[in-house]
């Protein structure tokens, strides 16, 4: 059985029906999916912890404490997904959707790339 922990940062409460937040150091929460076998086993959230500029990687530890394999972002820049990266967390780029659902959908079917470093935006305003 494959297991697998995504999380999707989140605007407001979050959850599959929430929205997408475009930034994902400032996000409210992350939406966390477990998924067993391809199939969305539970869905819960986690709130982002505060940080201050420069302090993107406060992101990464917290994901990584909780057990996280995957994370699908709207942008990232350089040093947090070089994080993710260090830290065993494979970063997904999905920039249409804003809704979770979708996002967490087009996974489940294989359809997301890994974010490339090409991709990495400079910072700040996303």
């Amino acid at each position: 059985m494959s297991k697998v922990r995504v999380a999707v940062p989140s605007t407001g409460e979050g959850g599959i029906d929430g929205e997408r937040s475009g930034h994902f150091g400032h996000c409210g929460v992350f939406t966390i999916f477990d998924i067993e076998d391809n199939i969305i086993a539970k869905v819960s959230t986690i709130p982002n912890v505060e940080h201050q500029e420069g302090g993107c990687l406060v992101p990464v530890n917290l994901l990584a404490e909780h057990q996280v394999n995957a994370l699908i972002v709207g942008g990232m820049g350089m040093r947090p997904l070089m994080g993710f990266n260090q830290v065993g967390i494979t970063v997904y780029h999905e920039g249409e959707n804003q809704k979770i659902k979708p996002v967490i959908e087009k996974y489940l079917t294989g359809s997301l790339k890994i974010m490339s470093a090409d991709q990495a935006c400079g910072g700040g305003n996303h």
